[in-house]
């Protein structure tokens, strides 16, 4: 059996959201309807100044909302060539620590996962670039080059997701990696021997403290790795 990492993306691997940044370009230039784009700008700068503290989640569900009322008339094609164009731009745009775990990991033989809820074509382009052996995102279903309107979102049961793959692939969850962000990825890290709770939501962050689960935040060119000993954590 082989030893896996299993890897969120967003806000994990990648210093911003693959999600919001598709939809933001697509309703910035038209193709989610009128208003659309307004709509995210303001509930995005509502977050930003955090005027309170649901207002992530309320910009989170603005985009989300913002893309799915668009699904009746939006063209494959055009989601298509603008995430291409968000692939390109933001591939590299990546925490250091991440991307030098899925460096020294692959070197040591793991399998690689991805598992994200951003779509599941952006995650494909990404996941490629990265050599990772197998990935899977959020699922909005095609006809054609229009959307059927059916969607599977990854980020609702990843464990699932997780145990299928670990099921596909034959793997070995001894020694086995895990990694994100928010709270999303409680369930993967604890399937996991060692559970990374990397610049952690605060639901996550508690859950990880309670578990005593390695946490890890990257911030501008410093990595703070607060590692469990007994009740607490000493900074490394």
């Amino acid at each position: 059996m082989t030893k896996f990492a299993v890897f969120d993306i967003d806000g994990t691997l990648i210093r911003w959201q693959l999600y919001h940044t598709v939809v933001d370009r697509l309703a910035k230039q038209g193709y989610l309807g009128k208003d659309v784009y307004a709509e995210i700008k303001q509930a995005r700068m509502q977050w930003k100044r955090r005027e309170n503290p649901e207002s992530y989640k309320q910009y989170e569900k603005t985009v989300i909302k913002g893309f799915e009322s668009a699904l009746g008339h939006l063209s494959t094609d055009d989601f298509d060539r603008i995430g291409l164009d968000v692939i390109d731009e933001y591939k590299d745009q990546t925490y250091v620590y991440t991307r030098n775990l899925i460096a020294k990991l692959k070197a040591q033989g793991y399998f690689l996962l991805a598992i994200s809820g951003s779509h599941h074509e952006l995650i494909g382009l990404l996941a490629n670039y990265y050599e990772f052996d197998d990935y899977t995102g959020s699922h909005y279903l095609r006809i054609g080059n229009k959307y059927s309107g059916e969607k599977i979102i990854a980020s609702i049961d990843k464990e699932s997701i997780l145990r299928q793959m670990i099921d596909k692939h034959n793997l070995d969850t001894k020694d086995s990696y895990g990694i994100g962000d928010t709270k999303g990825d409680m369930t993967i890290l604890k399937v996991v021997d060692n559970p990374i709770a990397f610049n952690p939501d605060q639901q996550l962050f508690d859950d990880a403290k309670q578990n005593g689960w390695k946490i890890v935040v990257e911030r501008k060119n410093v990595v703070y790795q607060l590692e469990p000993t007994g009740k607490t954590y000493q900074l490394q």
